[in-house]
């Protein structure tokens, strides 16, 4: 939300911005290696596992012009928003009084009916940030004819929004929002922007998209002042960031060491506090993510990453109503698109989707940058996936690939929608892009998933190949500090090893009661027989209203199994009803389990 707003108006498909090609740096040289924290990037290379080096190759050596914006916008760090039936001076709709948002207060509760309508799943996408510095490009590269409309059109009205946005837009949404995301679409707190604090790096650096140069700039920086605490902080926060866009957890112990660098040289700056809330949510430590976010929040009450990392941390941990009343208390403090997004997917997590969508739009319509633009764009695209609404989810993301072609999350999203709507080589050509940069287990899943679909002549082992991959990037990851227990037990209950995948489930729900966990660990049970236990956490996921198809299909998997046949039917049914195509391979298998069932 994990998670996921960028530059043009919302939801018109033909009125759209001209994308921003960012060329990939050279990799930076670190500074002294006396300095901790300050080795190049990269440096760390774990040995002794042959498929761990494979993972970290993909990324560093495929596909070299496709490198994520970095860290001045909203989105870096921002879950979906939610704003529209605001409370005077606010942007963010009252709270509904009945909500009950934790999984086990809502299944106490006795969750939703069973045969209730399809829940749709929402997740968050991380995006690239910064600020569009160059002339738009007018290479087509994307494929799609969709972003060359939404560039054609934006191309014209370029000019016009050059002489009047300045003034226009922040009058525009002042009047519309009360001035909340006017104003804070303009502040990132959930990337890499913290770097203004320093004087190492024009701020732009960090913003631009060219992550690797800002961090060369500032280890050179600090080879020359290496008791600048401020900028041991920023450089700790841009490799958190470094880690996320490329896919490599081998910069998190770097991260760690230039953010304790900054704390020994200046205790309890609020600046290295929330990196390390950032650090400890990017390694799926939540329980250490609200407590840094706190120590940081005691400092500095008005920390935007701080106040956004605190809300993740709620949300992870399955707190559900505290992440509500989180994003509450930091819209009041901090508005702007970090806070929006997450204020969104708190709603989404109950089943309001209609508030999360327009929460969305009307961060679109105030997003002022590429980055911004390309992230709120991307989350309406998967809101509108997640519900079936194909064509939709498509003029979206060529809406966030009109402001950034090479921004991942949106090539992901339009690939799965490609995937839906029948144009399977169209998806795997795209999925294939994004693992070559992005190699993460969601993605190389399901490209894994289309090539068993398609079954064509080495499609097979072209599967096996990604969700080797998956298990390899789980190793890079538990080397580097990260809790992958939850990616082990998704990945593995359907490709890999099943009792790998119940232990993991199970440690996963010991840390966190969350909607995810607790259908990962229904999965986890019933590919290994235990159909009776699964029911309950089948139930628990499904309890808050969170609209997944995944999870209704899981649900009515376990029903039938259970013999419980005409609540399976019904959940099956709700599922594809939903979301026809949400899964290359589950959609399949739903509609076999059905018909076997009637």
């Amino acid at each position: 939300m994990s998670a996921r707003t960028y530059d043009e108006e919302p939801g018109d498909t033909d009125e759209r911005t001209a994308a921003v090609r960012r060329p990939r740096p050279e990799g930076p040289a670190g500074p002294d290696a006396r300095e901790p924290g300050a080795q190049e990037p990269g440096a760390h290379d774990p040995v002794g596992d042959e498929r761990i080096t494979a993972v970290r190759r993909i990324g560093a050596e495929r596909s070299p012009q496709l490198v994520p914006a970095a860290a001045d916008s909203a989105a870096a760090t921002a879950p979906p928003t939610a704003t529209d039936t605001a409370r005077p001076g606010t942007s963010v709709p009252p709270e509904p009084a009945s909500a009950e948002l934790t999984v086990g207060e809502a299944a106490a509760a006795g969750g939703s009916a069973v045969g209730a309508p399809p829940l749709v799943e929402g997740a968050r996408r991380e995006a690239p940030a910064g600020h569009d510095a160059h002339e738009p490009d007018t290479h087509e590269s994307v494929g799609d004819d969709r972003v060359a409309a939404v560039r054609r059109v934006a191309a014209a009205g370029r000019r016009w929004r050059g002489v009047r946005l300045v003034g226009c837009a922040a009058l525009l949404a002042v009047a519309l929002t009360g001035g909340a995301i006017a104003f804070g679409a303009a502040r990132d707190q959930g990337s890499v922007a913290v770097a203004a604090s320093s004087s190492a790096v024009d701020p732009g650096a960090l913003g631009s998209g060219n992550l690797d140069a800002g961090i060369a700039a500032l280890q050179n920086h600090l080879r020359s002042q290496p008791k600048d605490a401020g900028s041991w902080a920023t450089l700790g926060l841009a490799y958190v960031e470094q880690a996320r866009t490329k896919g490599d957890p081998a910069r998190y112990p770097q991260a760690e060491k230039a953010l304790q660098r900054s704390l020994a040289l200046a205790p309890g700056n609020d600046q290295a506090l929330a990196g390390r809330a950032a650090l400890a949510a990017a390694r799926h430590d939540f329980k250490d993510a609200l407590v840094w976010s706190d120590q940081a929040l005691s400092r500095n009450p008005y920390g935007e990453r701080a106040l956004s990392s605190r809300i993740d941390a709620l949300v992870e941990l399955g707190r559900y109503t505290d992440a509500a009343r989180a994003a509450r208390t930091a819209d009041d403090r901090k508005p702007g698109v970090p806070v929006f997004t997450r204020y969104a997917y708190v709603y989404e997590l109950r089943g309001d989707v209609t508030t999360a969508r327009r929460v969305l739009e009307q961060a679109l319509t105030a997003a002022t940058s590429p980055g911004d633009v390309a992230y709120v764009a991307a989350q309406l695209g998967q809101l509108a996936w997640n519900e079936g609404q194909y064509d939709a989810a498509l003029d979206y993301y060529a809406r966030a690939l009109a402001a950034d072609e090479n921004y991942l999350p949106a090539l992901e999203g339009r690939a799965r929608a490609q995937a839906a709507t029948g144009r399977r080589d169209e998806a795997i050509e795209g999925l294939r892009t994004v693992v070559a940069r992005y190699p993460l287990p969601g993605p190389l899943v399901e490209l894994g998933e289309l090539y068993e679909a398609r079954d064509g002549a080495g499609d097979r082992a072209r599967a096996r190949e990604q969700y080797a991959l998956v298990d390899a990037w789980i190793a890079l990851a538990r080397a580097n500090g990260v809790n992958a227990d939850l990616d082990t037990a998704l990945a593995a209950a359907e490709h890999g090893d099943k009792a790998s995948a119940l232990r993991a489930a199970r440690a996963e729900w010991a840390r966190r009661h969350t909607v995810h966990t607790a259908d990962a660990l229904a999965w986890a049970l019933h590919v290994n027989g235990r159909d009776g236990e699964a029911l309950g956490y089948a139930r628990k996921a499904t309890a808050t209203g969170y609209r997944s198809a995944a999870f209704r299909y899981h649900r009515g998997m376990i029903e039938l199994a259970t013999g419980h046949t005409g609540a399976g039917r019904a959940s099956l049914r709700a599922a594809l009803k939903l979301n026809p195509g949400f899964s290359p391979l589950g959609a399949a298998a739903a509609r076999k389990a059905l018909g076997a069932a009637e």
